[in-house]
């Protein structure tokens, strides 16, 4: 007796959905392309929203800038929300592992004395900035065009409420989970001199109505100036003055702000190549955040690292807006 054995090929009924098919070809799609292109509804809704009547829901005309095809804001790093939480997980994995190994350690008791109060004076206040950022990028996923950016930016409000949370832990290891330090470091945010400008900069974005100027404003200007005081010199200020256990704690901000920029660098080059109108329009939108941010920055930066730390940070924002095609 013999068995054959034999294989047969089934050829799919239809490579992709008929949205895709029809911007891509009649052929396989990534993930990527399935979950973001074409998915927002544009047309046949039920209703206008009720404070804002002369609008769609989702309507191009709450922004300034203008695009030919919205959906031309690729994300380089291919997030849909499998691909994000798969990646984040692993981010937050290495995470908690710095955070179970510093406090198992007990690395607090290495600090210089006079350490754990300058970093909950100039670190902590952090997690409410960060609050404000979510917020910002939460406005934008929700009155923003085209699920491309929508959803990028859906991610990064929510990566900055982990961020408030990583911070806020900082501060309970270093008062021993009673919140003294969350206090202390809410009344600096709310009280001190040196604070006072940043948040004022922070609450005027939230009440900015244009979301992509927000998002020029929050991701592009705040971000990249902040990042460069806080988790580049401040991080290497630490480390020069025996604090450098503290860049475990900071470690998850650091590597994230790396790969964050990769869609706010792409966003920005996208929209800057689409036309000379929208170059000029976000030329304008930087220069006057980059006035009223690098203004509230000063006194903090002054007092924390001295020198040339602000001029510092402004000359690595000028670096990536040359990058963009903007400035030029």
């Amino acid at each position: 007796m013999t068995i054959e054995i034999k294989t047969a090929t089934l050829e799919p009924v239809r490579n992709t959905y008929a949205h895709i098919e029809r911007r891509f070809g009649d052929k396989p799609a990534t993930r990527y392309q399935e979950a973001t292109y074409d998915v927002q509804s544009e047309k046949y809704f039920h209703y206008r929203p009720l404070w804002q009547p002369e609008k769609e829901l989702n309507d191009p005309s709450r922004t300034a800038i203008k695009m030919k095809d919205w959906y031309d804001f690729k994300d380089p790093r291919q997030f849909y929300y499998g691909a994000y939480v798969q990646q984040r997980a692993k981010m937050q994995e290495v995470a908690e592992n710095n955070y179970a190994f510093f406090e198992k350690r007990n690395l607090m008791t290495r600090l210089p004395a006079g350490m754990a109060a300058k970093i909950i004076k100039y670190l902590i206040p952090l997690r409410h900035l960060e609050q404000g950022a979510n917020l910002n990028n939460m406005y934008a996923c929700s009155y923003g065009y085209g699920t491309a950016i929508t959803q990028a930016c859906l991610y990064d409000g929510m990566d900055r409420l982990g961020i408030a949370q990583y911070l806020s832990r900082i501060g309970l290891i270093f008062d021993g989970n009673t919140g003294d330090s969350l206090a202390e470091a809410k009344q600096a945010w709310m009280n001190d001199p040196i604070w006072q400008g940043i948040r004022a900069a922070v609450e005027k974005m939230i009440i900015t109505e244009d979301w992509f100027e927000v998002l020029v404003a929050q991701d592009v200007v705040l971000d990249c100036l902040m990042h460069e005081i806080f988790y580049v010199q401040f991080d290497q200020w630490l480390q020069d003055n025996g604090a450098q256990d503290i860049g475990m704690l900071t470690e998850f901000m650091q590597v994230w702000a790396k790969d964050n920029n990769r869609w706010v660098d792409a966003t920005l080059k996208v929209a800057t190549a689409e036309s000379a109108e929208n170059k000029a329009l976000l030329e304008a939108w930087i220069s006057d955040w980059k006035q009223v941010i690098s203004e509230a920055l000063a006194p903090l930066a002054a007092e924390m690292l001295g020198g040339d730390a602000l001029a510092l940070a402004e000359s690595a924002l000028d670096k990536r807006l040359m990058k963009a095609g903007l400035f030029k």
